[in-house]
């Protein structure tokens, strides 16, 4: 069967209802490159609201669910039943819902962070492995073609041996207290129940902590954080400056903020190495900066024919036309795409070097989280991430397993 002959991919969602912008943007994502029908849902607790976005959206009134346990057992049982959910709901539900579909061996997109803490995180990521299914973390600032451009630059060796890494999520849109003023994504953001009390950690830090790892391809050994809430009375932190080592002992710093007066969206990363630097904003993101020893000045902008295939593979429109934030949500669900029809059809592979994020990125997003918590409570003490001390664990196990039957 050929891809343009396959039927579209079926999707449910749960979450992204009334009010809820990430739903809108998974919405757009799926429909660029027309691969997927949202076919079932749960749009939300209030029944009849739900009922009326599903309308709206043109989902079939029988698989409009009253809650995403009747979803997921129904959807399992149908013929024509969901090949992947997008779980868009506040943090506190992302373990639940996804761990209801990952049982019956549906294909999940859950929302970062990927739960509240690294032992259901790393439940689901077990059990995406048994039940064969593709756990996904929209970690989408990864799929822009500039960022992908970037991270082909650091792999070939483009900025020599790195020096340091300095990335930054610092945002303002929560630079007054909107959770009083009945603000729905300020309200569940700022309660620590919800959100967790390291809640800017989990919300914009974990994608600056993603965007360092993918693009220079370095796991972070320790951390040192102090943590802070800028608007007063507010119940979570709102602040986070983060110390980084990285491997081969590649200092770092990441900075993680919700109350960074005025800034848009704030996300920005620079890598230095010895031989150049890079430079890439996410709100200018057709662009790469990079500067040689000299400090030459070059600007590549996307769809440029001297381009890696990593960057020109997700560049849709000729160059000097700019692309933005659907697109890069729309080339994850394009990659997505292709693996889940490869799995359908019973076709090799197709995930690349760099493609999407997936439930180990969001295990460790969460390992960080708990990380940076765990070095502000010690006075801002170096703490090792519990992946990099999981990872020593298995080297150590398999390098006493290999004395064993060397001494045998």
């Amino acid at each position: 069967m050929s891809r343009q002959n396959a039927r579209r991919l079926s999707a449910g969602m749960v979450g992204g209802g009334i009010g809820a912008d990430i739903g809108k943007t998974h919405r757009f994502g799926m429909r660029l490159d027309d691969r997927y029908a949202l076919d079932a849902g749960v749009f939300g607790r209030d029944r009849g609201q739900s009922a009326e976005v599903a309308a709206s959206l043109g989902v079939a009134p029988e698989r409009s669910y009253a809650s995403y346990q009747e979803m997921a057992e129904v959807e399992a049982t149908r013929a024509d039943g969901v090949d992947v959910v997008i779980v868009a709901t506040p943090n506190d539900t992302h373990f639940e819902v996804t761990k209801a579909f990952l049982e019956r061996g549906i294909h999940v997109v859950c929302e970062k962070p990927l739960t509240q803490d690294s032992a259901t995180a790393r439940e689901l990521v077990e059990l995406a492995a048994a039940s064969g299914a593709i756990l996904a973390v929209p970690h989408c600032y990864s799929a822009y073609p500039m960022v992908r451009e970037a991270a082909r630059m650091v792999s070939d060796g483009r900025l020599g041996r790195l020096t340091f890494v300095d990335v930054e999520h610092a945002s303002g849109w929560a630079t007054t207290p909107l959770e009083l003023t009945g603000h729905k994504q300020a309200s569940w953001r700022t309660d620590p129940d919800i959100a967790g009390f390291p809640s800017v950690v989990g919300d914009l830090g974990t994608h600056a902590y993603h965007l360092a790892r993918y693009i220079t391809g370095l796991e972070v050994e320790q951390v040192s954080a102090q943590l802070h809430t800028l608007v007063p009375g507010r119940r979570v932190f709102d602040n986070a400056t983060v110390a980084l080592r990285l491997a081969d002992e590649t200092p770092g710093r990441l900075w993680a903020s919700m109350a960074a007066t005025g800034h848009n969206h704030g996300l920005r990363i620079r890598v230095f190495g010895d031989e150049g630097s890079l430079e890439w904003q996410h709100e200018d993101p057709h662009h790469l900066t990079f500067q040689d020893l000299e400090g030459t000045t070059t600007i590549f902008t996307h769809g440029l024919a001297s381009l890696s295939e990593d960057s020109a593979r997700l560049t849709r429109v000729g160059l000097g036309h700019p692309e933005g934030f659907l697109e890069a949500f729309g080339n994850f669900y394009r990659d997505l795409a292709d693996e889940l029809e490869a799995r359908r059809d019973a076709r090799g592979s197709t995930v690349r070097e760099l493609s999407f994020p997936t439930g180990i990125d969001g295990l460790i997003g969460v390992q960080f989280v708990e990380a940076v918590a765990a070095s502000h409570a010690a006075d801002g003490a170096w703490t090792v991430p519990a992946s990099v001390a999981d990872r020593d664990a298995e080297v150590a196990a398999a390098d006493a397993e290999l004395r064993e039957a060397g001494g045998k």
